[in-house]
């Protein structure tokens, strides 16, 4: 027997919503579509696996919506529950991201973590009243600065860590069609040439991915295929999770078996708890019936007291 994933059951409950905030913020949260999103839009992905990426993401935090079905493989049918949305800052004003979590990198040893700070913000259009690259610095800088007191402190500078603001542009025009840009720090010898390591000035990197179902062009198998078949409005569930599946790899059900002990042994947990619970209250209700009587107070009073039928009360001073 076989299960749909959450990924697939929130896909279904869109439908040709897909793109509205409240769906669009849940689709890009779970780990199965961000792990393909880092992989083919951030550097330092790109030479792992899919699988390695979703253990990567936030790796010691409790999920925010896990399925119903508990023991997904790998984490891999979750949603993230990410960093604080809001950032606010005194004089500075109030940011509201759409999705914001961090994420690891194997480092130069076995016990060495890189750690990523990242955001993810869907757009419905390109051209709004600003430009999106300058938005994308701005919650960049602020995730940078943000870090004072939280990943360093002082003077350390050192310990700040690498940001990345990934804009998803859907419906974007034409002429610009399926297409991607990163704008980040580089260096630029002016005079001479200093002898400074990469990794202490790429500290910041905004990622535009522009997408256009109509383009026309053979995606398959890109990322930009990818996105634009997860966040079609128009295509259906089923056509969706045919190529999802065939063409990405994604995991859209699984076996029940594993799943079902588990929840089995889950409710007998459940059950026996609230069994112990019962008794407990139930001493204590006799207890107090027993008190009351032994105050004065008739079967009435006592049922009213104790907001219990009166047929009880004397069942418990007739035991």
């Amino acid at each position: 027997m076989k299960e749909k994933t959450w990924l697939y059951r929130v896909l279904s409950a869109a439908g040709s919503k897909t793109q509205y905030d409240e769906y669009v913020k849940r689709i890009l949260g779970s780990r199965q579509v961000l792990a393909r999103i880092l992989k083919g839009a951030v550097p330092e992905y790109n030479r792992y696996s899919i699988d390695e990426i979703i253990q990567w993401i936030e790796p010691d935090i409790e999920i925010a919506d896990t399925p119903p079905q508990p023991g997904g493989k790998n984490n891999f049918d979750t949603r993230i529950t990410g960093e604080n949305t809001e950032s606010k800052i005194p004089g500075e004003g109030t940011i509201n991201y759409d999705i914001r979590f961090r994420a690891f990198l194997p480092g130069n040893n076995e016990t060495e973590k890189i750690k990523l700070l990242l955001n993810v913000e869907a757009q419905k259009n390109f051209y709004l009243k600003y430009h999106i690259v300058t938005r994308g610095i701005f919650y960049g800088a602020r995730m940078l600065s943000e870090q004072l007191n939280s990943e360093f402190t002082d003077s350390d500078y050192d310990e700040l860590k690498k940001v990345c603001s990934i804009w998803i542009c859907m419906n974007s025009p034409l002429h610009i069609g399926n297409a991607m840009s990163e704008y980040r720090i580089s260096k630029q010898d002016i005079i001479g040439y200093i002898p400074e390591q990469k990794r202490c000035y790429d500290k910041l990197s905004v990622i535009i991915i522009c997408l256009n179902e109509t383009d026309g062009k053979d995606l398959r198998g890109s990322l930009h295929g990818f996105l634009n078949t997860l966040l079609s409005p128009y295509m259906d569930i089923n056509k969706k999770e045919e190529i999802l599946t065939r063409d990405y790899g994604m995991i859209m059900e699984y076996e029940l078996e594993k799943e079902l002990r588990q929840m089995c042994n889950l409710s007998e947990a459940i059950e026996e708890k609230a069994l112990q619970e019962g008794f407990e209250k139930g001493i204590l209700l006799t207890k107090k019936v027993l008190k009351l009587s032994a105050e004065g107070m008739n079967d009435t009073e006592i049922a009213e007291t104790c907001e219990i039928p009166e047929e009880n009360v004397r069942a418990i001073l007739e035991a």
